[in-house]
């Protein structure tokens, strides 16, 4: 029996051994670069960031308050956390391993590395390197623009995107570009995704049934796909492609959600019927009351034989 407990417990030591090994992102994720430069802009998003995702574990930086968990989540002042280079932490916000979740389906590759900028603020030494090489670097705000027309002859939402690179401004080809129409529930992905030429457009076929607003506007999301290269690269328009639809407003007809106007006739036959049920009830109560009140007066009364 001690030889079981003894198993056991060697078979867990060696888990947490192997748990708190040191966690090195592959060398091609290493080296991965932001896309645009850290600001006090970025420093603030990541922080507001980092407060709701991250603070919890990680405590405030500088503090060492840090939650106790196998392995240890490292103080982000640290040098422990600030010996990893930019690509690094990118990944394994991204990947997430153990006790440490993955916010890769949670936040955006660019907020990402805006978590990443505030993390550098802690680091006096820290210089950055902002990546070039992916294309046109910068965030969508300030680099890259992107316009929608409608081509009517084809029945075709046109993308044409360019940006700032060497001070000039140049078309953004090869990149993998995405159309979205806003509906009530999210965003309703228009045809597929297009690369663009070398003139930075892109095409999208538009189907000649999507029901728009009572003029027939639709909304509009177009963006690149490629955040790490562009940052969140996106143009909001709306334009009139769509087939004019009139949606009542939900409080025009009569529904439960609605104001007591506009309540539902059976539900106020239901609850009139219902008080006066209930009230009823309750009359009938008290007057028989009365009579068993009245019945036992009458017997007092009455002279005895």
């Amino acid at each position: 029996m001690i030889k079981k407990y003894l198993f056991l417990a060697l078979i867990v030591l060696i888990t947490l051994r192997l748990s708190a090994q040191e966690w090195v992102a592959p060398a091609e994720e290493a080296v991965k670069l932001s896309p645009f430069a850290f600001n006090d802009s970025t420093r603030k998003v990541g922080a507001d960031l980092y407060n709701t995702n991250c603070k919890s574990c990680h405590g405030d930086p500088g503090k060492n308050n840090v939650i106790n968990l196998v392995p240890v989540p490292p103080d982000i002042a640290s040098v422990k956390m600030q010996t990893n280079t930019d690509g690094s932490i990118h990944f394994k916000l991204i990947q997430g391993k153990g006790t440490m979740p993955s916010f890769k389906n949670t936040i955006s590759s660019g907020d990402l590395w805006r978590v990443i900028s505030y993390i550098r603020s802690y680091n006096e030494k820290y210089v950055q390197v902002i990546d070039t090489k992916t294309g046109i670097a910068g965030t969508s705000a300030s680099n890259v623009k992107i316009l929608v027309s409608w081509i009517k002859d084809k029945n075709q939402v046109q993308m044409l995107i360019s940006g700032m690179k060497e001070s000039k401004v140049q078309p953004v080809a090869g990149a993998e570009a995405k159309l979205f129409a806003k509906r009530y529930f999210g965003n309703l992905l228009i045809d597929e995704a297009r690369n663009t030429d070398a003139q930075g457009k892109a095409l999208f076929n538009f189907p000649k049934d999507l029901p728009g607003d009572s003029a027939g506007f639709v909304q509009l999301v177009a963006k690149l796909s490629d955040e790490a290269a562009f940052g969140e690269a996106k143009a909001d328009t709306t334009l009139a492609i769509g087939v004019p639809t009139y949606r009542p407003p939900l409080n025009e007809q009569r529904a439960m959600w609605n104001v007591v106007q506009k309540t539902p006739i059976w539900l106020l036959l239901a609850y009139t019927f219902t008080v006066l049920a209930v009230w009823g009830f309750i009359f009938y109560v008290l007057m028989q009351i009365r009579a068993i009140y009245i019945a036992g007066s009458r017997k007092e009364d009455e002279p005895l034989n």
